[in-house]
């Protein structure tokens, strides 16, 4: 008996020694690429620095101050939630119905699986340039149907303020909506057989099968993916760069995009600092939130 029980303490510290690690290099990484970053983006946030001289001058909290009147900085927060409350109402519905569709089709929708991922597989640089010549209003595809059916042309959809961020959000949705497909068709087919074949023996309808059974056992994927469009949407950043650098007139300033103009472009690397500190206070904030909204509603 006392050897089996040194054995099995002899195998817990051999595995505890062996995770252990292998888990050195993840937290170096964790270490080096984000805790890292993380901290020096607060302490930078505290000096007056363009990013390539060797003096860094102690500022205090003067850009912090500066961030908080900044109205280009409270604009681009603004235009961020829209995204965030658009991103999450257009996405994530359209996403769930494409992946209950094939996932009811069964094997003879495999070729549409493969069609409705393909915007995933470009990156975002690429997806930006696509639609910007899209949108272009000379010789756009948009321009063109236009006038295709009787239009004047020159549609100049990423010019105009009033709707440029909805024109860009149309191509981030087109964009994510295949991920969170894939996300909620793996899902639908984690949920046990069973089920399907219960409810369509009890005389349910596929809707009925939707609403009532399998939308209610997928309450943690849904949560998921809504939180992982939330703090997506709050930190986008290439897409909207490539299409209008935050234009025209900062109709599409993003907090990210602000932040690289101003660090990089301005040469303000502390206010850049500031404002990516103030970022991460924001997402924190919101994430932490909302987790807690949903949670709460779940055990209500």
């Amino acid at each position: 008996m006392q050897s089996t029980k040194s054995l099995l303490s002899y195998r817990k510290r051999n595995t505890a020694i062996a995770a252990t690690v292998f888990l050195i290099p993840v937290f170096l990484f964790i270490l080096i690429f984000i805790v890292y970053p993380i901290i020096n983006s607060f302490w930078l946030s505290l000096h007056n620095w363009n990013g390539i001289s060797s003096n860094k001058v102690f500022y205090g909290l003067e850009n912090w101050k500066t961030l908080a009147t900044d109205t280009v900085f409270y604009k681009s927060f603004l235009n961020n939630i829209i995204i965030v409350i658009l991103s999450i109402a257009i996405q994530l519905p359209i996403a769930m119905a494409l992946a209950f569709l094939l996932d009811t089709g069964g094997k003879k929708l495999n070729f549409l699986k493969m069609v409705y991922f393909l915007p995933m597989l470009m990156s975002s640089v690429a997806v930006g340039f696509l639609f910007k010549y899209t949108y272009d209003p000379q010789f756009g595809l948009i321009s063109a149907v236009s006038t295709l059916f009787g239009g004047e042309g020159m549609v100049d959809l990423l010019g105009n303020p009033k709707v440029a961020i909805y024109a860009v959000i149309t191509v981030i949705c087109w964009q994510y909506i295949p991920f969170y497909m894939v996300y909620f068709l793996a899902a639908f087919s984690s949920l046990p057989e069973e089920l399907y074949e219960a409810s369509i023996i009890d005389g349910a309808t596929y809707g009925q099968y939707f609403w009532r059974v399998a939308l209610p056992c997928m309450k943690g994927t849904v949560k998921s993916a809504a939180v992982l469009s939330l703090v997506g949407s709050l930190k986008y950043f290439d897409l909207i760069y490539v299409m209008t650098q935050g234009g025209p007139n900062g109709a599409t300033e993003l907090m990210a995009t602000y932040m690289y103009k101003n660090a990089f472009q301005t040469m303000q690397m502390s206010y850049g600092s500031t404002i990516a500190s103030g970022m991460f206070l924001v997402i924190t904030l919101i994430s932490l939130l909302t987790l807690r909204a949903l949670n709460g509603r779940e055990e209500a």
